[in-house]
């Protein structure tokens, strides 16, 4: 497919995503990774630079790195060497990063996703273990500065991209691809919010057919909404530069979200500035075949093939199999639901809707949801079989979500909301309700459908709700010979 042009431009695209480990220590020393503390007290001599001190590598760092290769098809590099990445910053107490640099431990692979109905497939690069760097504190309101080294040495993989993407929807839509990725296979909580997925988006400009343009990194995008705000005005900014006869400078910007605009924080360094060379205090990791064999073998079923076997396994469109595998735990839910009540189909349309609006509505998770799949299964069963309409069951799920109960039969003879099972009680309240309207009758008899939709309310109504909706149609007809 031809990319979009804008203005006559050609928009090029890259990733760089900083995605922090959920280790319970930090990649290099046995200080505490958990959010929150307060500053500097989970930062030890080893995070510190103290003299003396030597990094040990964390494993479990080392066996997410090896889960996410395997998830995206990487390869998995038996030998991988970490570098010292030199650069000055007062939260960085080493004066350099540890990182890997020509040989990183994750080496190609893929991410693809759908947008728009067409499937897009970004390369990746590689993707490298790193320890993260501490945050400097500015309090404007005193006019002063500090440095908070909790984050010092908390485990990182940092995930490149080629510069395969054309618009920011493109990059976006990698951007929630990845996240639902690494969260599903648990190497990452994916909280956005406390800096555990961060994105790095290298944006530039071309005329197609043009060799590549200079390209502004935009840092740290926390959220996805100013991930495409970002990226937008930055297009915008760079081709305008360029219509004006400027030229544009490598630089690192950042975006700011009450102007919707990017600014210059400083020029952007190549690999050059950064001087690696590798780390004399770390001999090279080396990871055995059997080791990459044990890790495969405890790897959830990834997204892709879970939907396919939702299509194949439950008869369920491509469409809802899709969304259903937007979370693990969401997939999980609709699983246990289906299985439990048989009705696979009425159970997607069930977590896609109420479960999923609910949760939306009240900007809670999966784990936090107020109505067990059990419960579901129980609720969607009682459909089935005709014991509570469509209608009676959103009533029964708000009481289960407002914890009035939690036995879905109890709540259904609590409210009487039991359909009725009389047939010769119903077609008594049939007969009455046709007696009762001879207009409407002599208005459907007459062609007008509307007219029998007012007798299937009468009926409804005359039954408190508690008529099935199909009999009602059925005897209707019957009785008015349709």
């Amino acid at each position: 497919m031809t990319a979009k042009l804008i203005q006559g431009y050609e928009v090029v695209i890259g990733f760089e995503t900083h995605a922090q480990l959920a280790t319970a220590s930090k990649i290099f020393s046995r200080a505490s990774t958990a959010f929150g503390a307060p500053p500097n007290t989970q930062a030890s001599a080893i995070d510190l630079a103290l003299p003396g001190t030597l990094p040990v590598m964390n494993k479990k760092a080392v066996e997410f790195a090896i889960r996410l290769g395997l998830a995206l098809g990487s390869n998995i590099a038996h030998e991988s060497v970490f570098a010292r990445k030199n650069y000055f910053y007062p939260d960085l107490p080493h004066g350099y990063q540890i990182s890997q640099f020509d040989k990183p431990v994750v080496q190609g692979g893929e991410v693809s996703f759908y947008l728009g109905g067409e499937k897009k497939t970004v390369r990746l690069v590689r993707a490298h273990l790193e320890a993260d760097a501490g945050k400097s504190l500015h309090e404007d309101f005193v006019g002063m500065s500090g440095i908070d080294l909790n984050r010092a040495g908390t485990a990182l993989l940092e995930i490149v991209t080629e510069p395969d993407m054309r618009s920011s929807e493109e990059a976006v839509a990698y951007a929630k691809e990845l996240h639902k990725l690494v969260t599903w296979i648990g190497i990452c909580d994916g909280n956005m919010q406390e800096g555990s997925f961060r994105c790095d988006a290298n944006v530039s400009v071309r005329k197609p057919g043009q060799p590549l343009g200079t390209r502004r990194e935009i840092k740290n995008l926390n959220s996805f909404r100013y991930m495409q705000q970002a990226i937008d005005y930055e297009i915008r900014w760079q081709i305008e530069q360029l219509e004006d006869g400027h030229r544009i400078e490598q630089a690192t910007v950042l975006f700011d979200p009450d102007t919707g605009e990017t600014r210059a924080m400083r020029t952007k360094e190549d690999a050059a500035d950064y001087r690696y060379f590798p780390d004399p205090d770390l001999p090279p990791l080396v990871i055995a075949p059997g080791w990459i064999d044990e890790v495969r073998a405890t790897m959830p079923e990834l997204p892709r093939a879970m939907a396919a076997r939702f299509v194949e396994q439950y008869g369920l469109p491509e469409y809802d199999a899709t969304t259903l595998t937007q979370s693990l735990g969401l997939a999980a839910y609709f699983e246990d639901a289906a299985r439990a009540c048989g009705q696979p189909k009425l159970a997607s349309n069930w977590v896609m809707g109420e479960i999923s609006r609910r949760l939306n509505a009240e900007e809670i998770g999966m784990d936090a949801v107020k109505v067990s799949s059990a419960q579901l299964a129980a609720l969607i069963a009682r459909i089935h079989d005709g014991t509570i309409s469509h209608n009676a069951a959103r009533q029964v799920f708000d009481a289960l979500w407002g914890g009035e109960g939690q036995d879905v039969d109890a709540l259904i003879e609590a409210k009487g909301l039991r359909q009725m099972q009389d047939a010769g009680a119903l077609e008594a309240i049939v007969d009455e309700v046709i007696a009762a309207n001879p207009g409407n009758v002599e208005q459907y008899r007459a062609g007008k459908d509307k007219a029998f939709n007012a007798l299937v309310g009468q009926v409804m109504k005359a039954s408190k709700g508690k008529a099935n909706p199909q009999q009602v149609n059925a005897l209707l007809k019957a009785r008015l010979g349709s």
